[in-house]
């Protein structure tokens, strides 16, 4: 039924069906923005596990904090959080040889070129030490130090994000959202009902024969997508033919050693593994192809590169990468696992949880729904996981490894158009690109394809006007100052333990 306005009629009901990260970030975003004018319920079942393995994150994660005026140590202590300046990327490009994708800037741009092009006339004169050298999260992180550092002429600002406990993060986000009105509603859903007129969802059921009717839904029901799936049969795009695992295990480790502000992820012949210092213990787990090794084997790679005590049996889980084909359907939107999955490897599962609540906050349907609302924020949605897809993917096709078939396989795949020409404009000019809103800027790709192997053949002319002893005093000056501030900066442990300690 149409209202005044010609739109659907108003949304005052909001339903969100499932927790975990995704359905209490979503809770507590509407909730504090908009929870004075709406009715918000949360569904989930106290018998239904989540995920509960994105225990990573990236830099955006503290402007949606900011949004919600969470603070900051309060969160860190009660989610058990220590900080984190980028990935360690080991055994990637070949066995033995690391890198690390840092979340800084490195170095200093010119208007016509990136830093990058002055490194590699640099290193072209033997003028240029590692490009990391010229990154202070890079060296920070390697030195094991982190501080919190203003941003002015004289210090360099710190871009950093998280490791947290992923089930905390939730239960504190729970507690936040029932401060602003959120009611939590304990059940399984077992029936979705949906009018014969519009399509559109009416109510839920749940094991208790309870109806909770809505006006918006919020699907956070993980990989099940019970409503965008199941109810509205919104079909799912398969992208394992670039992204070649399906399966990971999980296992969480007692910390044996000071927390580095790092996560580590090591490349296996079938896969790799990820290993996260939060303040109480490790979260430990490995991502594989099921179609190069069997599970058995896979979870016993796992059990022995972990160290520390065993806190809980390893626990599987399967997915298909890729996505919802339509996010927003009717009066039900996809958030999380429901919507899609790209792999961990760059830690943008919350990323993308974040980006989805911030999108319908600024396209929400107050006054009704309107079809060109949902197809701009299919729109949106598409382009932006589109470009996270052809990054994740470029860490599998640029590789030397010719120990495995899946890494040789990998190797050897046709991509997306548009990432290969990614790749070919790096390697033939050294040159990047950013398109508009995308998620990783271009020193993210840079020193990822420079840490998977690929040298540009040339750099721009601007480099060529600096003489041998001007530009190495330019990157003499960028690596001092780097330098200096790094060795200035305490130990990580230190400051976390001063800073945000958890409660014994």
């Amino acid at each position: 039924m149409k209202g005044p306005n010609g739109l659907g009629k108003p949304v005052r009901r909001v339903v969100i069906a499932g927790g975990g990260t995704a359905g209490w970030m979503a809770a507590a975003c509407i909730a504090k923005v908009l929870g004075k004018r709406l009715d918000i319920k949360l569904v989930e079942s106290d018998e239904i596990g989540t995920v509960g393995v994105g225990e990573a994150t990236i830099p955006t994660l503290l402007n949606f904090h900011h949004l919600l005026e969470i603070n900051e140590q309060e969160f860190m202590a009660e989610t058990k959080a220590t900080f984190k300046l980028g990935i360690s990327f080991e055994n990637w490009r070949n066995v033995n040889e690391d890198y690390i994708h840092s979340f800084g800037l490195t170095g200093t741009d010119h208007w016509t070129a990136g830093f990058q092009h002055f490194w590699h006339k640099g290193r072209e004169r033997g003028l240029a030490g590692d490009y990391g050298d010229y990154c202070l999260e890079l060296r920070a992180a390697q030195e094991n130090k982190f501080a919190h550092l203003p941003q002015n002429g004289r210090n360099f600002g710190m871009n950093y994000a998280y490791h947290l406990d992923a089930s905390a993060y939730a239960r504190y986000l729970r507690r936040f959202s029932e401060r602003f009105g959120v009611e939590r509603v304990e059940g399984k859903i077992v029936d979705v009902t949906a009018s014969a007129l519009t399509g559109h969802i009416r109510s839920i059921t749940l094991d208790s024969g309870v109806d909770i009717e809505g006006d918006l839904f919020i699907d956070c029901t993980g990989f099940r997508g019970l409503l965008i799936g199941q109810a509205l049969g919104v079909e799912y795009e398969d992208w394992s033919e670039w992204l070649f695992n399906d399966s990971a295990a999980a296992l969480q480790t007692a910390s044996v050693g000071d927390a580095i502000p790092l996560t580590r992820s090591i490349a296996h012949p079938f896969g790799w593994q990820w290993r996260i210092p939060l303040q109480h213990r490790v979260g430990n787990g490995i991502v594989f192809s099921s179609r190069y090794v069997a599970e058995d084997e896979a979870i016993q790679a796992l059990l022995g590169n972990v160290e520390g005590e065993a806190l809980m049996k390893p626990r599987v889980i399967k997915f298909t990468p890729g996505q919802r084909k339509q996010v927003w359907k009717g009066n039900v939107v996809a958030v999380g696992l429901s919507s899609g999955f790209l792999e961990p490897i760059e830690s943008t599962s919350i990323h993308l949880i974040q980006r989805s609540i911030i999108r319908l906050m600024q396209m929400f349907p107050t006054n009704g729904i309107a079809q060109t609302d949902i197809d701009e924020f299919n729109r949106q949605a598409a382009m932006e996981v589109e470009h996270i897809r052809d990054f994740i993917i470029l860490h599998y096709k640029v590789n030397n490894r010719i120990d495995a078939p899946y890494w040789m396989d990998a190797r050897n795949m046709a991509v997306p158009k548009s990432l290969q020409h990614r790749i070919d404009l790096f390697r033939e000019t050294g040159r990047v690109f950013r398109i508009p809103n995308e998620l990783f800027a271009e020193n993210s790709w840079i020193q990822v394809m420079l840490g998977q192997g690929i040298m540009p053949l040339r750099h721009h002319q601007t480099a060529d006007l600096m003489g041998d002893e001007e530009l190495s005093h330019f990157l003499g000056g960028i690596k001092g100052q780097v330098d200096r501030t790094v060795a200035g900066l305490p130990p990580h442990q230190a400051y976390v333990e001063r800073y945000c300690a958890a409660p014994k």
